[in-house]
């Protein structure tokens, strides 16, 4: 669903009876605007959280 960007089938497992995932498809249902978006556009922060993560690893090793 995710690596398809398939929409229609968010709903449906979200409410699936996935045990070890309830709390997580809860998170999902709070802001269910925000995911349905994220999975609906082309794009994605992909780029910018490489960058992101590579400036904090260097500031851990700057700082102990």
């Amino acid at each position: 669903m995710l690596t398809q960007l398939q929409v229609p089938h968010l709903s449906a497992w979200i409410e699936a009876d996935l045990p070890n995932l309830q709390g997580f498809a809860r998170h999902l249902e709070r802001d269910l605007d925000a995911v349905t978006s994220g999975l609906s556009q082309p794009w994605n922060f992909g780029v910018v959280e490489g960058h992101v993560s590579r400036i904090v690893t260097l500031e851990r090793q700057m700082f102990g």
